[in-house]
């Protein structure tokens, strides 16, 4: 079956119902050559590379969002409106804030505070809080706390800047317990309420906005891996 996108050229059927979600498509790539098995390439357009294969025996997809909150809104409204996609876990990368937070650790979102006007379409009469599917955060804290991981599970702040010109910005985040900063979680969580599915981000922490600690690209390849492995395990668990 067709699907009316213009930005994924899947067909229905071409896409799990869990899909993993980083925001460079090469990433998507990489998850797929690693950690999937017979991995197939269902999309190609506008280089945002998606791939299905099996994990454990069950099939998972990873597809790229691209950067910022009207970029994952975009594709994670299409894989659960035309593809059927019942959960999207956001794998991606965060900066520090809090103080207790460091280079390399895992930040499991349970909601993302934002800047954003994304919400604004929606009209709804107050504001509107976006959070996290209770379940996928529930099996990635086990999963986390499984391997050794010790994530740090609360808020992110998911801003429309990535050079921000309120140099004390930060500061106001580190007051209300803001663990770290990120461009998607808030689009991604806004999505699933709207249309009723599941979602997740789990991110690794890759600099730090205080200390000005960052990792290298070798670094944070290599330190992506526990978060990856976090996510499948729980995209695994969320299938049927």
């Amino acid at each position: 079956m067709i699907v009316p996108s213009a930005c994924n050229e899947a067909n229905k059927g071409d896409i799990a119902k869990a899909v993993l979600m980083p925001g460079d498509p090469l990433r998507a790539k990489y998850v797929a050559e690693h950690y999937l098995e017979n991995p197939v390439c269902f999309n190609t357009v506008r280089g945002m590379l998606g791939y299905t294969g099996t994990y454990k025996g069950k099939k998972i997809s990873v597809m790229g969002h691209g950067m910022g909150v009207p970029s994952i809104g975009l594709y994670a409204y299409e894989l659960y409106s035309f593809f059927d996609v019942d959960s999207i876990i956001r794998i991606g990368s965060a900066g520090g804030v809090g103080e207790d937070v460091k280079l390399r650790d895992v930040v499991i979102a349970m909601g993302a505070s934002t800047n954003s006007n994304f919400a604004a379409q929606y009209e709804f009469p107050g504001y509107l809080c976006p959070t996290a599917d209770y379940g996928l955060l529930r099996d990635a804290v086990d999963e986390a706390n499984r391997i050794g991981a010790h994530p740090f599970v609360g808020q992110v702040m998911t801003a429309d800047q990535f050079y921000n010109a309120n140099s004390k910005a930060g500061e106001k985040y580190r007051e209300f317990g803001i663990a770290a900063v990120e461009m998607e979680t808030a689009g991604l969580y806004y999505t699933a309420l709207k249309c009723h599915k599941k979602a997740l981000a789990i991110l690794t922490i890759s600099d730090h906005i205080f200390t000005g600690e960052a990792l290298s690209a070798e670094d944070r390849q290599n330190s992506f891996t526990e978060m990856m492995e976090i996510a499948l395990e729980t995209a695994w668990k969320s299938i049927d």
